[in-house]
C-alpha cells in the first residue's frame, strides 16, 4: 500500500529521506529545505516522502482535475520540439497564480528557491511548473531535463498528487547514474517530493496502470524563460 501522510505537528509538514534515517521527522519548512539542500550538495539528488502538507496535496490534485488547458507533452526545444508518442504520452497543464492552491504551491517553491540560493549559491532566478497527467498505459522514456552548458534548467522538482498508490500500479520515477545504474525507484505517493540536478540525472517514468497525477518543475538561472511551452 502507498504512503499515507498524516498532517505534521503545527506546521503540517514533515518528510523522510528514503535513503536516510527511517524516522527523520522534519517539523518546519526550513528543516525540510535544509535537507533538500544537503541532498543536492552531497549526491545531487534526494527523495522525500510526505514533504508537502496533505491539505495542499489534495487541493492541488483537485485543481488539476479542473484545469482547462491540457496539452499533449512533447520533446525537444525550439525548432526541434515535437510530439513523440514513442518517448512520452503524458499531458500537461501549466501552472500560474490562477487559484489559491497554485498560489500556495508557488509560494512554497519561492521559499525553497530562496533557501537553496542562500545555502548553495546557485543563482536560481525563475521557476516554471506544470501539472502532468498519465492515463493508464502511458509513460515517459529515459531522458534528461537539460543539456550540459545550456544554462537553462538547473534544479528539477517533482511532486506527486496521488492518493494511496498501490504496489503494481506502476508509474514509478526511476533516476539513473552516469553509468546507467539505477539510483532511485520512486513510487508516486501523494506528497512525495523528488529533487535533483537537471543536467546530471537521466530518468524515466515507468508505464502506469492507473491514473497518475504529479507536478514537474524547474528552477532556472539568469531569468531564462522557455520558448517551447507545450
Amino acid at each position: 500500500m502507498g504512503v499515507h501522510c498524516a498532517v505534521g505537528v503545527r506546521l503540517g509538514i514533515w518528510a523522510t529521506e528514503l535513503n536516510g534515517p527511517v524516522n527523520l521527522e522534519l517539523t518546519s519548512p526550513d528543516s525540510l529545505y535544509a535537507a533538500m539542500a544537503d541532498a543536492l550538495a552531497d549526491t545531487g539528488h534526494g527523495v522525500f516522502r510526505c514533504a508537502l502538507a496533505p491539505p495542499l496535496v489534495e487541493a492541488l490534485r483537485l485543481q488539476a482535475d479542473v484545469a482547462e488547458h491540457w496539452y499533449s507533452a512533447g520533446v525537444g526545444r525550439h525548432s526541434d520540439h515535437q510530439i513523440n508518442r514513442f518517448v512520452r504520452r503524458d499531458r500537461v497543464a501549466w501552472i500560474g497564480r490562477n487559484s489559491e492552491p497554485e498560489i500556495q504551491w508557488l509560494d512554497w517553491v519561492e521559499e525553497l528557491r530562496w533557501f537553496l540560493n542562500r545555502s548553495l549559491m546557485l543563482g536560481l532566478e525563475t521557476f516554471e511548473s506544470h501539472f502532468a497527467f498519465y492515463a493508464p498505459g502511458t509513460f515517459y522514456r529515459r531522458h534528461v531535463d537539460a543539456f550540459r552548458g545550456e544554462g537553462n534548467r538547473v534544479v528539477s522538482l517533482v511532486v506527486y498528487l496521488n492518493e494511496r498508490w498501490l504496489p503494481g500500479d506502476g508509474g514509478e520515477l526511476v533516476l539513473y547514474g552516469a553509468d546507467g545504474e539505477m539510483l532511485e525507484k520512486v513510487p508516486p505517493d501523494g506528497g512525495t517530493v523528488a529533487i535533483y540536478l537537471s543536467e546530471q540525472y537521466p530518468h524515466e517514468v515507468l508505464t502506469t496502470r492507473t491514473q497518475r497525477y504529479s507536478i514537474a518543475g524547474w528552477f532556472r538561472q539568469r531569468g531564462v524563460l522557455p520558448l517551447d511551452r507545450i
